[in-house]
């Protein structure tokens, strides 16, 4: 049974706000939350005591702790809904198809769409079959999983490749593609990222951790200034612009200033291997039915141990991105010998026995339960034998590795009540759950969503919570997906009220 322990409030000390008759997560009575300021004064038995300053009736909403989302990819996130999308096309001729169409809204500068999923493909991408659809403006095509993209002989030209590349980049060239298109003015983006921080406020999200590929700082302190202030946001740091971080002598945790206390320093990020849609991932064994080998290694081992200890000797935690079984095993020898700690993030396939030895290391899984949804079936047919070693997020935490939930956006919506009905159930578009031996609990699935595990707020906490329609540890995958939230309220604002 929750007892609750009883704290006077302090009349006059600032901006009081009461949430009256709320409920919080397996606590049994309804409660009266006192907010003063940014911080939760007081929690009390519902009606104990009258409401100081203003009250807000929730008349039995469930409060918890605001949803962060600790893998973001968020300008790319914001400028999405720009652009064509093309997660619904099975082949390359349908894409190619979509794109026409595209082409005759078109007016100024590159043609670029978003989402598309080739690996299961009867036919391939190509420059040809762009040119055949639209040959005299540049077209970009961005994979769902970032690691592709897929040009036209325009494209090709502009971004400074020749037509022997066939039209399809993968890893670092695609990454310099995609960083070219993201030269958007400041004005317009920074725009389009003020309402995916609106949008991200309306389901819950008090929170994120942003993995753009750029000098956030910067980006942020500018954002937070100009009044985008719906979100926290800890910033990662790629190997280009780690030196410059560790002679600004920022460190893992540290508030940037004039940013409103939201933006903080977040890990040093790097990529070791590609994705499972691209067949980059770097895995022990070949890629079954292609010819795809064993995947790409994008950082020898030697060179991921000393840019780790670089950045840990200057306080900054790490971030690696590592997907096949090989690449993880690499990862968790780099975090031994550097001494580094932070994450794995993805962490899809795994090594027997590397669970154990992640444990035992204190290294965090930042996984993404929807791509397990989205890749299943690439998984069955390239991963053939091994996929009861992935996506393993049971294993995890039955061997003691802690969970941090993200979507990867726009590789996956930036939506935590997507990745928890997705750790829950296994199972979306009404198919069988796969795997379902590795799927978790309700409650499991909420801690690896908020910022400490803690599902219930407590006295002195900064007051950062979600009001949620209904009770999410009663609800089935379905209604996970379409919680309704009532409001959200970050520093103690409300950054989204729909009650």
């Amino acid at each position: 049974m929750t007892t609750f322990r009883l704290r006077a409030a302090h009349p006059g000390l600032g901006n009081v706000q009461t949430l009256t008759r709320a409920r919080l997560i397996d606590a049994p009575h309804a409660v009266d939350i006192e907010l003063t300021d940014a911080v939760i004064t007081d929690i009390r038995p519902a009606g104990s005591r009258p409401a100081a300053g203003e009250p807000v009736d929730l008349d039995g909403r469930v409060v918890m702790p605001g949803l962060w989302d600790h893998h973001v990819h968020f300008t790319l996130w914001s400028i999405t809904s720009k652009r064509v999308d093309l997660t619904a096309a099975q082949s390359a001729a349908e894409t190619a198809t979509l794109i026409g169409h595209a082409a005759r809204e078109h007016r100024d500068g590159p043609l670029v769409g978003v989402g598309f999923r080739d690996a299961l493909w009867v036919d391939r991408p190509t420059a040809e079959l762009l040119d055949a659809v639209v040959r005299d403006i540049p077209v970009v095509l961005m994979s769902a999983d970032l690691h592709a993209v897929w040009l036209n002989t325009a494209a090709l030209r502009r971004f400074g490749f020749t037509s022997d590349h066939g039209g399809l980049l993968t890893e670092d060239a695609a990454f310099a593609v995609q960083g070219q298109l993201d030269e958007i003015p400041e004005s317009v983006s920074d725009v389009w990222a003020d309402e995916a921080a609106r949008a991200a406020a309306a389901r819950g999200v008090t929170g994120i951790t942003d993995m753009e590929m750029a000098w956030n700082k910067d980006v942020w302190e500018r954002r937070t200034q100009e009044g985008c202030t719906h979100l926290r946001v800890s910033f990662g740091i790629y190997a280009q612009h780690l030196e410059r971080a560790i002679e600004e002598r920022l460190q893992s945790g540290f508030i940037v200033p004039h940013t409103h206390g939201l933006v903080s320093v977040g890990p040093f990020k790097i990529i070791t291997d590609g994705s499972l849609n691209t067949r980059t991932a770097y895995c022990d064994d070949a890629y079954s039915g292609g010819d795809s080998g064993n995947g790409k290694l994008n950082i020898q081992p030697a060179d991921l141990t000393s840019l780790m200890s670089s950045a840990t000797s200057a306080g900054i935690d790490c971030a690696v991105h590592a997907i096949g079984d090989q690449a993880n095993a690499l990862a968790l020898t780099a975090y031994e010998e550097s001494g580094a700690s932070g994450t794995i993030e993805h962490a899809q396939l795994m090594r027997p026995g590397d669970v154990s030895r992640m444990a035992q290391l204190g290294i965090a899984a930042s996984v993404q339960p929807e791509h397990a949804m989205d890749d299943r079936e690439i998984a069955d047919a390239y991963w053939r034998g091994r996929t009861e070693r992935s996506f393993m997020m049971r294993s995890f935490l039955d061997e003691g590795v802690r969970l941090a939930f993200g979507s990867d956006a726009p590789v996956a919506p930036l939506d935590p009540w997507a990745a928890v009905a997705a750790a829950v159930s296994r199972a979306r578009d009404g198919k069988d759950p796969w795997h379902a031996e590795q799927s978790i609990g309700t409650r499991e699935a909420l801690a690896a969503s908020v910022p400490n595990g803690r599902l219930t707020p407590r006295i002195g906490d900064t007051a950062d919570l979600a009001i949620l329609d209904g009770d999410p540890c009663e609800a089935s995958a379905e209604q996970l997906r379409a919680m309704v939230v009532g409001g959200t309220i970050l520093n103690g604002r409300w950054t989204h009220r729909a009650l």
